[in-house]
């Protein structure tokens, strides 16, 4: 039986030119051997399986070499690098620090130091996890690496570079290699399993890549397992399979559920990923990571971030298409907030279904464009009172309506201010013009803002009402005096009822308008009796609104309303034992006598 190799070790880099995805580091490198200028200690930091310790024994091997070639690389056949290939090579010294941190390993490395080399020029001494070593060893090794022998050359290698201590550091040349990307760690995979007769897709190759994290040993770890596993073929589904991945496709479904708002669907998609062995906040995490992809994949600039096959990206873009970046971004926040608190969470399940359900809703919440505002929260129907144009402000007469508001901490009022009509040649003016333009924009009730600390959220009703075009032309061309004009009352409560009942979420404002109907007083001012406060709130924070509709239904601009609490229907606070003493007092006196005799208190 031959003996195998793995293909980490097999298709390990031999020269600077084969060396993946640390072309910057290398090219430096071979610039200053071409150059002659060797520093006497350099560091290679960054995370495991970069090829920190594989730059580090081709540059030793280079600069031993006795007849270079013309682009700086060893030769391979000079009797230097035949050496150093048999592994037999005296001029290249390698310790791991991890087994050998203490003071005696350094000083024996040190005495080793002063013994040139045999073959070569330098001798090189390859410290791997140098971060193991101890402070005392640290120490003891500072002189000789800040002033080593004119052959002595130190390269050492961590993946913690915080933890060399500073001094080490300011002696060394800091090389800092850099996670490979998914492109470099696809394209040397393509190339080992075509030397390796092995069938890949280029999707399954990128799965690998994904899972390796940036390291290329990884990667060709995992890769070795995957064909162990599929026998040299390697799908998608093999893949996916054998590394116990999420598939695409299961968050694809959830997008699809959530966009439709679909939350069975989404709770039984949740189920099929449990049942295969993933935890929740591996699920909450990816998702998270696919709204992330899906919002770069909506711009073709930023599609070249999201590095996958081609396949998969093209999917990513043609989904991105049908979703708004808000509701993205709202998703990310929901999927993060998740995420955060998995783990304190004790029902971890259900944190993560109630976040499916929170992400079906996004797309049932109301657009903020279409919420109804001050200006459009009554009726659509457009004021009777013509438009004067041409007329002065200070011409015009403006009557004010107060009304009154419940007791709260910061008093203030709602001031109405409407238009009245204008002295008669200034209206016959403004008639002949209305005439030339019948298709201009409905008159304007002019309103005063109102005051922020009242909390009055008009915006918030919404009335289900239409009225057809010819019924807003024929009111809009009537001329009428609208200051005072004369109503019954029973067209009164008509309007108010009419407005009630086309009220759809404002259900409580709806019931306190149904159950208490309005009274005329004079021309001017009608009453609403109320039995609570909390009735009498309600009507005075829509009251803009009740207003300009019985106006504009009752053609009368000067309307006001006037709301009280009924004396006789208003509930009273509870008794306290207090108040009930006093009461017994009232009817038998004899009872404040026997509590003072005693010294009797109530609590």
């Amino acid at each position: 039986m031959e003996n195998y190799i793995v293909s980490a070790r097999k298709y390990r880099p031999a020269t600077f030119r084969s060396v993946v995805g640390q072309e910057a580091l290398t090219t430096t490198l071979k610039n200053a051997i071409a150059a002659k200028k060797l520093a006497q200690a350099y560091l290679f930091c960054g995370p495991r399986g970069v090829g920190k310790t594989t730059c580090a024994r081709i540059f030793a091997k280079t600069i031993n070499c006795l007849t270079p070639t013309k682009d700086h690389e060893a030769c391979n056949e000079c009797e230097s690098c035949v050496a150093f290939n048999e592994q037999r090579s005296y001029n290249i010294m390698e310790m791991d620090a991890a087994s050998n941190n203490s003071v005696d390993d350094i000083r024996t490395l040190i005495d080793q130091v002063r013994i040139p080399p045999q073959i070569g020029k330098y001798k090189v001494y390859i410290i791997d996890e140098v971060h193991m070593l101890s402070t005392s060893a640290f120490n003891s090794f500072l002189k000789t690496l800040e002033e080593p022998p004119a052959h002595a050359v130190f390269v050492l290698a961590t993946t913690e570079k915080h933890k060399v201590i500073p001094t080490i550091l300011s002696r060394c040349q800091v090389y800092d290699f850099n996670r490979i990307n998914i492109d470099d760690i696809v394209n040397q995979l393509s190339y080992i399993a075509q030397e390796e007769g092995v069938i890949a897709e280029a999707e399954a190759l990128n799965v690998i890549a994904q899972k390796a994290d940036g390291g290329m040993r990884d990667a060709l770890s995992i890769f070795d397992q995957s064909v162990s596993y599929t026998r040299g073929n390697l799908t998608y589904k093999t893949v996916i399979e054998n590394l116990n991945v999420l598939d695409y496709d299961y968050y694809f479904k959830l997008t699809d559920a959530i966009l439709t708002g679909n939350v069975v669907d989404c709770l039984l998609v949740f189920n099929d990923i449990l049942n295969g062995g993933f935890e929740g906040q591996y699920v909450i995490g990816g998702l998270a990571d696919h709204f992330r992809n899906l919002m770069v994949c909506k711009d073709a600039k930023t599609a070249k971030l999201f590095q996958v096959g081609e396949v998969i990206r093209q999917r990513y873009v043609d989904t991105a298409v049908n979703i708004s970046n808000e509701l993205l971004y709202k998703a990310l926040e929901i999927s993060n907030e998740c995420d955060l608190n998995y783990r304190i969470s004790k029902n971890k399940r259900l944190l993560v279904e109630l976040t499916l359900i929170r992400l079906c809703q996004l797309n049932e919440s109301p657009d903020p464009e279409k919420k109804t505002t001050v200006e459009n929260a009554k009726p659509q129907i457009k004021s009777v009172q013509p438009q004067v144009n041409n007329v002065q402000p200070q011409e015009k007469n403006v009557q004010s309506t107060e009304v009154k508001q419940p007791k709260q901490e910061t008093s203030s009022k709602v001031t109405l201010t409407t238009s009245s009509s204008a002295k008669p040649q200034e209206k016959k003016a403004s008639n002949d013009e209305s005439n030339n333009s019948k298709n201009e924009s409905a008159p304007v009730v002019k309103k005063t803002m109102v005051s922020p600390s009242l909390g009055i959220s008009l915006a918030s009703i919404k009335i289900k009402n239409e009225v057809s075009t010819s019924e807003v032309q024929e009111s809009s061309s009537e001329e009428i005096d609208t200051e005072g004009l004369d109503y019954s009352e029973t067209d009164l409560i008509i309007a108010w009822k009419a407005f009630a009942d086309k009220l759809i979420e404002e259900k409580l404002l709806k019931n306190t308008m149904i159950l208490y109907q309005p009274k005329k007083l004079n021309n001017i001012e009608f009453e609403v009796e109320v039995n609570t406060e909390i009735n009498k709130q309600y009507l005075n924070e829509n009251s803009l609104a009740i207003l300009t509709w019985l106006r504009d239904s009752l053609k009368n601009q000067s309307l006001k309303m006037l709301i009280k609490i009924s004396e006789t229907n208003l509930i009273s606070r509870p008794l306290t034992q207090r108040d009930i003493f006093d009461k017994m007092v009232e009817e038998n006196p004899s009872l404040q006598k026997l509590s003072d005799e005693f010294g009797l208190e109530l609590d």
